[in-house]
């Protein structure tokens, strides 16, 4: 009998229906052995020698291994593909060896595999090898760390700030990276500027106008910064004679995006699916574990022959040739050290894809079957020909006191490429088609309101999403495919950072916190420093360096500024204070923000002496649609922002996304059916 331990239950459950007589597979729920949680668990004397303890939760299951392995003749350990799954390997056979079986030498082996499918299993158990203990010690390294940097840092917090704080080597980089995004939009100054558009018309036929934007002026670019120059410009067009200018017609091809890596599923499902990082990781672990996509947590963008050719067979089958190119599309990674699983997520089988669906959605649910329709229709795209399109440019002269340049885009598209995979779901994918039009025609205004002008402002950068903040760590090179959902989770459950209509702000503490941080830690917090420790992370992975000399050379300086700041700094006070008018109800005393498990609150200022307490608050400009009370900024049991009426429980208007005002929906919908009437053909 052969012995086969892998994480969880799901996945011995699937695999199981793959190994022929003679094997049983068991769980070992996770991790079974780590570094304690009430202590640092490092002899930094020792060379920081770790100290790892079995979980209380995973008591049973160690002595369930140690059971099961004195009736087996070998151990297969199949935990995941990379330095966690590997380290769970090395951690199992540790507990069993220490019991002293008498066993063979061969007794444990390790194999992996990147699909939970028939094939995939086989040629695994074709491949036993041994535990890779170049994964195991950067796993090890990475591990202490985060445990000397959070175990350190965290005490002095407390001292200096507050109690209950925390510091990790990564998450207070990501806080560093929202506060000085923060800083920027306090620090931006919005600039008035007026465009100018002019809605044309042929002089012959009956053909839609189009709309042709201010471009340049005698040759210049048009900047418009004052309204006397606008309203100039407007009386000039309105008197202005219009001709063609000659026409720029090209052919331009939409290429396919490349199959999804970690980063990139889920920033794909945040911006299409309003999914955050965690959800996404937990939808895409039951689809691995089930065997219906490939390994989850990877940065190649790499598909195997054998897929490659799945693929090419379904998009022959499913459309035609001319869809198909006359070799694989091959993408090249933009990571640097692109490691972990060997292939890009993909689906495990190219069948028909509403009849998976279904399946999975019977099986596992909606979700799981939303994400899988997005990786499967990105994996076919990218093995697919490019859109091409019909690119015009007309450039429009208007003759008047100066000469002005007016110019307006269209596209049609003639082949439609990858996009016969998405159907209408793709965005963005919208013929912009403008009347017959010949080199030096001659155009016509709509009507005596045709010229439009328009003030508006520049805007501030825009705060970061879990999906745009994913893509900056990844391109710093801060964090690795299994780091960047538990990161955001950690620093939006610390109350560092809350979320406002989908955005990640900072909070009063996650910014005192971080200041306290780039004052007296600027190494730590540094967006190099923190990609060069994953470096040597990866090169101790790769065998080039020993885990412990790495270590050694983060802690030794670390440990020196965390002395000198002990002494130096001085105690802060960290209380946000609440507007002035806010006075305790019962004592008169002034109230002060304060957090709590659901996020901040009001709270009497002579706490304990007065335990008064209100809840925030926000209140929007806008009124509610249902009852015309006022709409605020309510918060879920989760911390995650919604809009509800002031007036719950009479009226229960709720939404998610911010409500707009009656001039705004008014607006929208102008705009609406002007474009309507703009892209008809």
């Amino acid at each position: 009998m052969k012995l086969v331990i892998v994480e969880s239950p799901t996945k011995a459950k699937t695999l199981a229906k793959y190994l022929p007589s003679g094997y049983k597979v068991v769980a070992t729920l996770g991790h079974i052995r780590d570094l304690p949680k009430n202590k640092l668990g490092v002899d930094i004397k020792k060379d920081f020698a770790p100290s790892y303890v079995i979980s209380k939760k995973r008591q049973d299951v160690v002595k369930d291994l140690k059971k099961q392995a004195k009736k087996v003749d070998k151990i297969i350990l199949a935990t995941d593909p990379d330095r966690e799954g590997e380290a769970i390997a090395w951690h199992t056979a540790y507990l069993i060896e220490k019991a002293r079986f008498k066993k063979p030498d061969d007794f444990f082996t390790r194999i992996t595999f990147h699909e939970i499918t028939s094939d995939a299993v086989k040629k695994a158990l074709q491949k036993e090898g041994q535990i890779n203990t170049q994964l195991v010690d950067a796993q090890q390294a990475r591990r202490i760390l985060d445990r000397l940097v959070g175990y350190k840092l965290s005490p002095l917090l407390w001292k200096k700030l507050k109690k209950g704080l925390s510091a990790g080597r990564v998450q207070s980089v990501a806080v560093r990276l929202i506060v000085d995004k923060e800083k920027e939009i306090e620090k931006f100054k919005s600039i008035d500027y007026w465009e100018i558009e002019a809605l044309l018309k042929k002089l012959t036929g009956n053909h839609p106008s189009f709309i042709a934007k201010l471009d340049k002026i005698n040759n210049q670019i048009a900047k418009i910064k004052s309204q006397p120059q606008a309203d100039e410009i407007e009386s000039h067009l309105k008197k202005a004679d219009y001709k063609i200018l000659p026409i720029d017609r090209r052919e331009y091809k939409k290429f396919p995006s490349p199959p999804f890596t970690t980063s990139t599923l889920q920033q794909t499902a945040a911006n299409s699916m309003g999914w955050t990082a965690k959800k996404t990781m937990m939808m895409a672990q039951k689809l691995f574990e089930e065997g219906h996509i490939t390994y989850h947590r990877t940065d190649s963008l790499t598909l195997s022959k054998e897929a490659l050719d799945k693929i090419r067979q379904y998009i022959t089958s499913s459309f035609n040739n001319k869809y198909l190119p006359d070799k694989p599309n091959f993408y090249k990674t933009k990571s640097k050290l692109a490691q972990e699983a060997h292939e890009a997520i993909r689906p495990t089988g190219f069948t028909n894809l509403e009849e998976q669906k279904t399946n999975i959605r019977e099986k596992l649910g909606r979700d799981q079957a939303r994400l899988f329709s997005l990786v499967f229709k990105r994996t076919v795209a990218s093995q697919m020909n490019p859109a091409v399109y019909d690119k015009m440019t007309v450039q429009v002269e208007a003759k008047s006191k100066n000469i002005y340049i007016l110019k307006s885009l269209g596209s049609k598209k003639i082949f439609d490429g990858f996009l016969k995979i998405y159907g209408t779901d793709y965005k963005n994918d919208q013929d912009q088609l403008l009347p017959p039009l010949k080199d030096s025609e001659k155009l016509a205004l709509e009507d005596e309101n045709a010229v439009k002008v328009e003030k508006k402002q520049t805007q501030p950068p825009p705060r970061y999403t879990e999906a745009s903040l994913i893509k900056t760590l990844e391109e710093y090179g801060i964090g690795r495919p299994s780091t960047y959902a538990p990161t955001i989770s950690t620093i939006k459950d610390r109350l560092y950072v809350e979320v406002e209509e989908k955005k990640l702000k900072p909070t009063f503490l996650g910014i005192k916190v971080n200041t306290f941080l780039i004052k007296y830690f600027p190494d730590v917090l540094d967006y190099q420093f923190t990609a060069q420790v994953e470096e040597d992370l990866d090169k101790i992975a790769k065998g080039e360096k020993q885990w412990q000399p790495v270590i050694k050379q983060f802690y030794t300086p670390f440990e020196k500024k965390l002395i000198q700041t002990q002494k130096k700094a001085k105690k802060q006070e960290v209380i946000e204070k609440a507007p002035k008018d806010a006075k305790c109800e019962k004592c008169g005393a002034p109230l002060v923000v304060r957090y709590g498990r659901f996020g901040k609150f009001l709270a009497c200022s002579r706490f304990p002496d007065c335990k008064y307490t209100k809840t925030i608050v926000v209140k929007t400009d806008i009124k509610c649609p249902d009852c015309g009370g006022d709409v605020i900024i309510k918060r879920t049991k989760k911390k995650k922002s919604f809009f509800g009426c002031s007036n719950y429980p009479k009226c229960k208007f709720a939404s998610w996304s911010k409500p707009k005002t009656e001039e705004q929906a008014s607006t929208d919908q102008g705009e609406e059916s002007k474009n309507k009437e703009i892209i008809k053909s």
